[in-house]
């Protein structure tokens, strides 16, 4: 195992951003950075013993400075949508950014994606940590955070810790877009499975509603392998409205609840999470930039499998699984798997 630091650029407040990369015997690698605690790359064999990087990203620190598609971020407080930016919470109100059509996203713009962490190396892992004080983007309590990347052999481990000094909202996830192609290019030839007997609907905003469909004889339904471009084409009313798929599915099994797989490199990648659900987003929203090899990133050109909790759950759950008790500890893992099939 080698872990190497090195310089990557620098904020326009002249804060150094650094590339972490994480090797091991087996020639699989991560490339890291403090900044956002982002997924740079993901290098690991194909069909024929080629590294290939897995995840779309961009050339250089500039552009993920300009980035507002938080390629390989983790993105929090709070992943995905907030409606109207506002909650309640212990009969206080608060307001957040809005930075999504009416609605909070993703943290806000100045979220954790956006932000500088320390890193620290510690024996075969690396850890980004932050404090996030009281009222950043209009979050209560101050949070200390940490997300922890550790590669063994083709298996990436993301562990995320929490705890906050007021009762506050968290829902962490990483924003990668995976093409198992190697590079930019439609994933409607991968294939995939999710174990989700139930896929929540979206709004034209892109606004998790409250209402779970099931998703038999629906294009949603993934519980046994499909072909991505075979679904995804379907005119079914939540395709339309959301351009492709942005929406949470409901995992009805607790360990390796999704796979994905290229049939032009032979890597399969299984997806295993302590939360209870993720955002599947087809990427619909690229937007014809370069990605660091060169190649046009358009619309559909990736997949992300964004494991959380429900979206706006503050709003849509009786228990908000979001909420975050004062002193109380936060721990969620998601686990990246990579291996070549036939």
């Amino acid at each position: 195992m080698k872990i190497t630091k090195s310089e990557f650029g620098m904020t326009k407040d002249n804060q150094p951003i650094s590339l972490y990369t994480i090797e091991n015997a087996s020639g699989a690698s991560v490339t890291l950075s403090d900044y956002g605690c982002r997924i740079i790359k993901i290098m690991v064999p194909n069909k024929e013993g080629k590294l290939t990087d897995v995840i779309l990203g961009l050339m250089n620190a500039d552009e993920y400075l300009a980035d507002d598609a938080s390629l390989g971020a983790v993105v929090g407080r709070c992943a995905n949508r907030i409606a109207k930016g506002h909650f309640t919470l212990n009969d206080k109100e608060y307001n957040l950014a809005i930075n999504n059509g009416p609605n909070h996203l993703h943290g806000g713009p100045t979220g954790f994606g956006q932000r500088v962490w320390t890193g620290k190396i510690t024996d075969d892992k690396v850890t980004f940590t932050r404090i996030s004080p009281d009222g950043e983007e209009g979050y209560p309590g101050n949070m200390d955070f940490s997300a922890t990347y550790h590669l063994e052999g083709t298996t990436l481990t993301i562990s995320y810790h929490a705890t906050s000094d007021k009762d506050t909202l968290i829902n962490i996830t990483n924003h990668s877009y995976f093409n198992l192609n190697g590079h930019a290019s439609s994933v409607h030839n991968h294939v995939l499975k999710f174990n989700a007997d139930e896929v929540g609907c979206v709004d034209g905003d892109g606004l998790y509603t409250g209402e779970l469909l099931d998703v038999t004889n629906t294009p949603f339904d993934f519980r046994s392998e499909k072909v991505i471009g075979d679904c995804i084409k379907d005119n079914h009313p939540q395709l339309i409205t959301a351009r492709g798929y942005d929406h949470p599915f409901v995992f009805n099994i607790d360990k390796n609840q999704a796979e994905l797989y290229s049939p032009e490199t032979g890597i399969k990648l299984t997806v295993s999470t302590t939360y209870p659900s993720a955002q599947v987003y087809s990427a619909n929203y690229l937007d014809g930039q370069l990605d660091k090899y060169g190649y046009t990133m358009h619309p559909q050109d990736a997949l992300c499998i964004e494991t959380s909790y429900l979206p706006d759950s503050i709003h849509k759950e009786e228990k908000p699984k979001v909420i975050l008790k004062a002193k109380k500890k936060f721990k969620e893992e998601t686990v990246y798997t990579f291996e070549v099939t036939k």
